[in-house]
């Protein structure tokens, strides 16, 4: 195998209406001197990049410049159907005759349910001071405990504090159950759909990602601000978006199938 063998990286697939200029001076997978071009076919077009097949992907940056390339491309406002980081095809001959001819029907489904939708995720984590308070005054447990530790040694109340240690986990997880569901409550309206998740760290409260139409960004937005506003001081929330629909591309073209039945 050559050593300057190269292959074909695939971000996503777009509608044929997108301008070659629209994936322009974008950064690109594997080696960032390659350009980010359009493979046009039956009115669709590939996002593609050549990489070397000899060099592993996988780096941080690597997967941070995947989601970079989807995001610009989602931010423009056309829909876009973003794949698998890692997608690699023979060449762009085997993009356009395989990969887009064999997949025309699905993508043609799930492009056009994305028209006119955006994916935005809000990320929220607690204040760590402030729900920690929030247990010692709300657990009178917590405070005993915390007021029999106080001035001990580092090396004495092993039980103690191992207690106190379960109540605090035991007190944030059930508050992260009723802040999630709060924040579904005040989000979920302006969307057409939702996928949430917990966060790894302990201070997570939730990781959600909205499907919204254009015609609700703004009040989907100023939702959120409204949200971010009543619990200031006690959970940090930061909103993200226009994000390619990495959440809801799957629905998009398997409700798009089941719709045909």
């Amino acid at each position: 195998m050559a050593e300057d063998e190269r292959a074909c990286y695939v971000y996503g697939v777009v509608t044929d209406d997108r301008p070659d200029e629209s994936v322009k001076d974008l950064p690109a997978v594997g080696d960032p001197e390659a350009p980010v071009t359009l493979v046009r076919q039956g009115g669709q077009a590939a996002v593609v990049s050549e990489v070397p097949v000899d060099k592993p992907l996988g780096t941080p940056e690597d997967l941070r410049t995947h989601a970079r390339v989807l995001d610009h491309l989602a931010a423009q406002g056309s829909p876009v159907l973003p794949f698998r980081f890692g997608t690699v095809v023979r060449d762009t001959a085997a993009v356009a005759d395989e990969l887009l001819a064999e997949g025309h029907d699905d993508f043609a489904r799930g492009l056009d349910r994305l028209r006119g939708r955006t994916q935005l995720t809000v990320r929220a984590r607690y204040d760590e001071d402030a729900v920690l308070r929030e247990v010692v005054t709300e657990q009178p447990e917590a405070r005993r405990l915390r007021d029999e530790l106080r001035g001990l040694p580092e090396d004495a109340g092993y039980e103690q504090r191992i207690e106190l240690g379960q109540l605090v986990m035991d007190s944030i997880a059930a508050k992260r159950s009723v802040d999630a569901l709060e924040l579904d409550r005040r989000l979920a309206p302006y969307a057409l759909g939702s996928v949430s998740e917990e966060p790894a760290s302990s201070e997570g409260l939730v990781n959600a990602s909205f499907l919204v139409e254009d015609a609700k960004r703004q009040a989907f937005e100023e939702a959120a601000e409204e949200l971010a506003a009543h619990w200031h001081g006690r959970v940090r929330m930061r909103l993200l978006g226009p994000l390619a629909p990495y959440d809801f591309v799957a629905d998009a073209t398997l409700e798009g199938k089941e719709g045909d039945e």
